[in-house]
């Protein structure tokens, strides 16, 4: 067989794989369309307990794709908010499943009004690499309380994690209900295309268009959560050393490989100088050394390596003025780096940085920052440090972003209470708590009527004085 020929055949088994895989699932849900509560209950205790239980080969195999992942880092972000989005949904799904009763008016009485939550049907998840445990588990759990099957599409970039999953959750849960889906991008592209009832996809903003064209040829719903360039504001009043400890916190977590990591500060010109100092003192205080630390995560692969070195040389080469925070790496491990001077013909500050390169923007007044945000692409999220309430507000009010954190960064997405979700440029939709509940529901209006018909009143013929009458009471 030739090699053309050969990559034929292999796309056209791909393909009829997922077909009938997806077929196994919606046949499933058919025979099942409305799961009761309990039975949701139960999938979501039995991934709490296999998550709990598995922690140390999760922690393992996402460190193996890493080439080093810092195993507290595995903990505190991958875990702990699995863990506690399965205890807040179990402790609310009660109450999220129950009809909502809606007003009717005089006129259509009388009558009764309600929302019913059913599930969707099939949905499909498509998994970055950089979180590859809660950015699978955070749609599923969503979409398990829903009531919904479920195929989750891990990335080509973590196959230890994606392999363990498969495993894992086969334990669990039946083919029908939950599968893992493994392979490389030519079976992203073919996952994508499949008549789902929803397809959540994380990722950049240049894939999630891709996908978000495949989806539209079966019109499947699309939740977007792609990133961008998130800004912190410092202020002109807050403390440097508690704005710069908190944006290195945001920006180190994972090296940076974070979706809502800070990609750029403003900073006010007088300040700039302060800030830089109290930025360097605190990544020191944090990794005090880079060799063999095993607090500090690597850089995924080769690849994003070579692509974010080219960040750092094409700043460079443009007249950025780099700081570099350690004098040299190790392996995959990229040392970490602030950039000044930067400008917008850079590829730096075109793009979405996902590492531990951080540019420092000087602004003169808070009117110019805003400026300066609002003539970008509206990022996934903004962060503004100052204790000025007023300012505050303007900030949260005079911008558009898809989640905002006051004082602090990242940790708004581990509020399992508050939707997380971009706009524009960052994504559409949302999910997280409730959100995700109401994400893979469908919310079925009903308008219920007995025996007696009040409609006979509008019925024709129109020339009725009955009628003439309605019009001029409910027509003004």
């Amino acid at each position: 067989m030739s090699t053309v020929s050969a990559h034929r055949h292999s796309s056209s088994s791909t393909m009829d794989d997922l077909h009938s895989l997806f077929a196994l699932q919606r046949k499933a849900y058919t025979a099942h369309p409305l799961p009761p509560i309990a039975q949701r209950q139960q999938w979501l205790k039995s991934l709490r307990v296999l998550l709990s239980r598995e922690r140390e080969v999760l922690i393992d195999a996402i460190s193996q794709d890493f080439s080093h992942r810092s195993p507290d880092e595995t903990l505190l972000a991958e875990l702990m908010p699995s863990l506690q989005g399965i205890d807040y949904t179990l402790k609310h799904l009660k109450r999220w499943m129950k009809p909502s009763s809606r007003h009717v008016g005089v006129m259509f009485q009388p009558a009764s009004a309600k929302v019913v939550y059913q599930p969707v049907g099939v949905v499909g998840v498509i998994v970055p690499w950089n979180y590859p445990l809660y950015l699978a588990m955070g749609p599923l759990i969503g979409a398990l309380a829903a009531g919904n099957r479920v195929m989750l599409k891990l990335s080509e970039y973590t196959p230890a994690t994606g392999r363990l999953l498969k495993d894992l959750l086969g334990r669990i849960f039946p083919e029908d209900m939950v599968a893992v889906v493994l392979g490389d991008a030519e079976v992203a592209v073919a996952f994508s295309s499949l008549p789902f009832d929803h397809l959540l996809f994380t990722g950049s903003t240049h894939v999630g268009k891709q996908v978000m064209r495949a989806a539209a040829d079966n019109l499947t719903p699309v939740t977007l959560e792609l990133g961008g360039k998130s800004p912190a504001i410092v202020s002109t009043e807050v403390p440097l050393k508690d704005a710069a400890r908190r944006i290195a916190w945001g920006k180190t977590l994972n090296a940076g490989q974070t979706c809502i990591a800070p990609d750029y500060v403003l900073v006010p010109h007088e300040r700039v100088d302060g800030f830089i100092e109290a930025y360097r003192q605190a990544v020191l205080d944090f990794y005090p050394t880079l060799a063999d630390n095993p607090d500090y995560t690597a850089i995924i692969s080769e690849r994003q390596l070579a692509r974010l070195e080219h960040l750092q040389t094409d700043a460079s080469e443009k007249g950025a003025r780099l700081i570099p925070l350690y004098a040299q790496g190790q392996g995959r491990r990229m040392p970490h780096a602030l950039l000044l001077n930067v400008n917008d013909q850079m590829q730096v500050m075109q793009d979405e940085i996902f590492g531990p390169l951080l540019p420092v923007v000087a602004y003169s007044t808070l009117d110019e920052a805003l400026a300066y945000i609002n003539s970008r692409p509206r990022p996934l999220a903004l962060y503004y440090f100052g204790y000025n309430k007023a300012e505050q507000q303007r900030v949260i009010e005079d911008t558009h972003s898809g989640g905002v954190c006051i004082n602090d960064t990242l940790l708004h997405v581990a509020i399992d209470d508050l939707p997380f979700g971009g706009i524009g440029q960052s994504g559409m939709g949302r999910y997280h708590g409730h959100e995700g509940f109401l994400t893979f529901s469908h919310a079925k209006g009903v308008l219920s009527k007995q025996r007696w018909n009040s409609s006979l009143a509008v019925y024709p013929p129109y020339g009725r004085s009955l009628v003439r009458l309605i019009q001029k009471l409910f027509i003004r």
